[in-house]
């Protein structure tokens, strides 16, 4: 069982993954005896965690909370309203220094100024400095966010160097896969959870014990591969993902940089549920249960491109997960929100909720919808 921090919260160790508990056997029948209780066969620690709701996998109710039986640590606080599970990367700069980023923050922090409850599943190493890089604290986080950081002996460094519009990333060092059995049990519940690897930290199996109401993926991490042991230049890989994943999954979201790899994925399940393709400061394309719409971006002047795609994501799945929201105007909202999060540097350029649901009512694009 995975170990590590909780930052947000006063908690230090992960709670244990146990299953809930069940209710009080019936009593024993007069005149007859209780039979032996067999012995229990130790439960395969490899296996990830059972989730049951309202009941333990016999339909037996859980017990009742009293002066003897408490909830403890993580247990007593409310699962998150966002889950966003995927690596806090730390991105080295040209003078060398490091800046925290990756899906996992840029969507959180979207979804918290959103107001939503936000945690966040992550793996990684922050606040020291390693490797010549003074690698940021999370700290500064925790009054949004709830953090578990699965421990590791580095995070994810990602360099990126680009020759015109081209990028190409180099993953120097890689913090390690992300255990899902290190979830509280009571997350794997969330409203909404977001699938948000950039560096293959996620086993796609072990994500099938997860059970939100509204499933989210952003796969960039599936689609790149490197020399994990050595690090150095990532490749873009065709994505393939298990079938019962996908046919979880309500909205898959890629870039259009993305979409050679990932079309047959993303047409798959926009034909059953949504598929979006971002196009940067131009919008998205939109494929909804077999319906397509091309949904044009808010007008802004750009001053850094960095996370929009996540901030699209987490705005996008916050309102499809809304069933009184259609997927088209949760695609309007979403360009809104990831076009005003350009016109600065970083996660603190996301706006406030207040200006976005203002510009929102006032925006009235003419975007074309063809069936």
């Amino acid at each position: 069982m995975a170990k590590g921090t909780c930052a947000g919260s006063r908690y230090s160790r992960v709670p244990e993954g146990d299953e809930p508990a069940s209710g009080d056997d019936p009593p024993a029948q007069p005149g007859r005896d209780r039979p032996r209780d067999k012995p229990k066969r130790p439960r395969d620690p490899s296996l990830p965690p059972r989730i049951t709701r309202g009941g333990d996998k016999r339909g037996r109710k859980r017990q009742s909370l009293s002066a003897g039986r408490q909830l403890k640590g993580m247990q007593s606080e409310r699962a998150p309203d966002y889950l966003v599970i995927g690596q806090i990367v730390c991105d080295i700069q040209p003078d060398g220094s490091g800046v925290l980023g990756g899906t996992a923050l840029y969507s959180a922090l979207t979804a918290a100024r959103l107001g939503a409850r936000v945690g966040v599943l992550t793996r990684g190493r922050y606040g020291e400095r390693i490797d010549g890089v003074d690698v940021p604290s999370l700290e500064p986080f925790s009054d949004q966010l709830t953090i578990i950081t699965q421990g590791a002996d580095t995070p994810t460094f990602f360099v990126n160097e680009y020759t015109g519009s081209r990028r190409t990333q180099t993953i120097r060092s890689w913090a390690g896969a992300i255990d899902l059995r290190g979830l509280p049990p009571h997350w794997a519940n969330a409203k909404v959870i977001h699938l948000g690897p950039v560096a293959r930290e996620i086993d796609p199996h072990q994500a099938l014990s997860l059970a939100p109401d509204f499933l989210g993926i952003t796969p960039q991490g599936w689609m790149r591969e490197w020399p994990m042991e050595r690090g150095g230049r990532v490749h873009h890989v065709p994505l393939r993902l298990p079938a019962e994943l996908l046919g979880r999954t309500d909205t898959i979201v890629v870039s259009d940089e993305e979409i050679a790899q990932a079309r047959t994925t993303v047409e798959w399940v926009g034909a059953r549920r949504i598929g979006v393709v971002t196009l940067g400061p131009n919008g998205c394309n939109l494929l909804y249960a077999g319906h397509r719409a091309e949904l044009p971006g808010y007008p802004v002047k750009t001053a850094d491109l960095t996370g929009a795609g996540d901030v699209f994501a987490a705005a996008f799945f916050i309102k499809a997960a809304d069933p009184t929201v259609s997927p088209v105007t949760a695609g309007r909202y979403a360009n809104l929100v990831a076009a005003l999060s350009l016109r600065g540097i970083g996660p603190d350029a996301i706006p406030p909720i207040e200006e976005i649901e203002e510009r929102f009512a006032a925006w009235d694009p003419r975007g074309t919808l063809r069936r």
